[in-house]
């Protein structure tokens, strides 16, 4: 097993024709929907990762807050060889041994009793939109409304993106799904004015990932929440960014000093470390709109994928105060950096998702972090995004700032 598994090594004169040949193949054969960044990943340790040349590079966007516990981490790694020589997959016709325990144990630390496996945050969204829309359609056939917000990103298939309140991802798709309203963030009156009789669900992200890491306040949360209770609707928190462990809580809406429980809450990135894993958690009243043969899902919620999650969240529970304690440290970090550099407007995020606002474009900064061996990520043009995995260290904190401080060093703000 251990042979079959090992990836071949390259050597540093083959990297050259190694990372061209991939380059070209995918050019000539892929769909081009992604800009890729001019890196052959080949290997991965801890928070680092390993281009096919052998450099390393400081990973602090963690496949997109997924890689949750770096890479090659020694308990996933025994755990998945040990489980792929048992059972990957077996479908929902049957029961196997985790999805269950896993099930119970989102339900404890989420406080919503229901629990349902998907593949992607995506199609986690389109299953809470669903039961928003069926929750509504047994009060009223005029009860179909969805209330979402601006600057959000909810995920890009149909259902998802009509409740994506960024015109960017939307325009080539329209028309998408009618009777979504969106209203802005933290406007607790035009919340208020949005929400009617005819509203199904209201949707939002606790954190807005994708729109630039901004948090949404206490106050507007309880306003949804008690709007959805006076207007009978179904309140779903989006946690597919900020959530499972990434704010330093299990869920984000446990941060606030009085949590605000949702009907239902969707969650994926971080929960199988790279395996494609997303959830929704549920209130009864919400699950009741998904009965037998009303949803399901071919891969979804298999053996190999839940067993990793269970161990996960083992280890997720002494990670908690830490993620807490390094976001901390890390924001203070950047805030010291932004002293020194007066194009960065503002640092913000909560726990180990994190946002550097600057005051002009920054996709020239990722191609320096890259040359100087970090990986960052730019969000909404104007943000630098970091979702680093939860076993950052102060130490390697210390390295990023280090690197930071470099690449806005080089930066070259535009001439007013």
């Amino acid at each position: 097993m251990e042979a079959a598994l090992s990836a071949p090594v390259v050597q540093p004169e083959q990297e050259s024709s190694v990372a061209d040949h991939v380059i070209r193949l995918e050019a000539q054969y892929l769909l081009q929907n992604y800009a890729r960044l001019p890196i052959v990943l080949h290997r991965g340790k801890g928070c680092y990762v390993y281009d096919t040349s052998g450099k390393r590079y400081l990973d602090l966007i963690a496949g997109i807050g997924v890689n949750s516990l770096g890479y090659a981490h020694p308990r996933m790694t025994k755990l998945i060889r040990e489980q792929v020589g048992l059972l990957i997959h077996a479908s929902n016709l049957y029961y196997h041994e985790y999805a269950g325990p896993l099930a119970e144990k989102i339900s404890k630390a989420s406080g919503l009793r229901r629990v349902f496996f998907c593949n992607s945050g995506t199609e986690a969204n389109e299953a809470a939109l669903k039961m928003a829309k069926a929750h509504g359609h047994s009060i009223s056939s005029d009860k179909f409304e969805i209330v979402a917000l601006d600057n959000s990103f909810h995920g890009r298939t149909m259902g998802a993106l009509s409740v994506t309140g960024q015109e960017s991802y939307r325009r080539n798709f329209e028309p998408l799904i009618p009777g979504v309203r969106f209203v802005k963030r933290n406007d607790v009156e035009a919340l208020e004015q949005a929400v009617n009789h005819r509203t199904a669900g209201i949707i939002l992200e606790l954190v807005q990932g994708e729109g630039g890491v901004y948090p949404i306040s206490a106050e507007y949360a309880n306003k949804a929440r008690e709007l959805a209770d006076r207007h009978d609707a179904i309140l779903i928190f989006d946690e597919i960014q900020c959530g499972v462990g990434r704010t330093g809580t299990h869920f984000a809406y446990q941060q606030m000093d009085t949590p605000v429980l949702p009907d239902v809450m969707t969650a994926a990135k971080p929960i199988a470390c790279g395996l494609p894993l997303g959830f929704v958690a549920a209130n009864e009243k919400a699950a009741a709109g998904l009965g037998k043969g009303q949803h399901g899902t071919t891969y979804g919620g298999g053996p190999l994928v839940c067993r990793v999650a269970l161990e996960f969240l083992e280890i997720l529970d002494t990670l908690l105060p830490t993620i807490s304690e390094t976001g901390s440290y890390f924001r203070m970090r950047l805030t010291e950096l932004a002293q020194k550099h007066s194009f960065i407007k503002e640092v913000r995020g909560a726990g180990l998702i994190i946002g550097v606002e600057m005051d002009f474009p920054c996709k020239q900064m990722v191609l320096d972090g890259i040359n100087e061996g970090i990986l960052v990520n730019c969000t909404h043009d104007y943000v630098i995004r970091m979702l680093p995995p939860y076993i950052l260290t102060e130490q390697d904190v210390d390295r990023a700032i280090s690197v930071l401080n470099r690449v806005f060093k080089k930066a070259k703000p535009p001439a007013a």
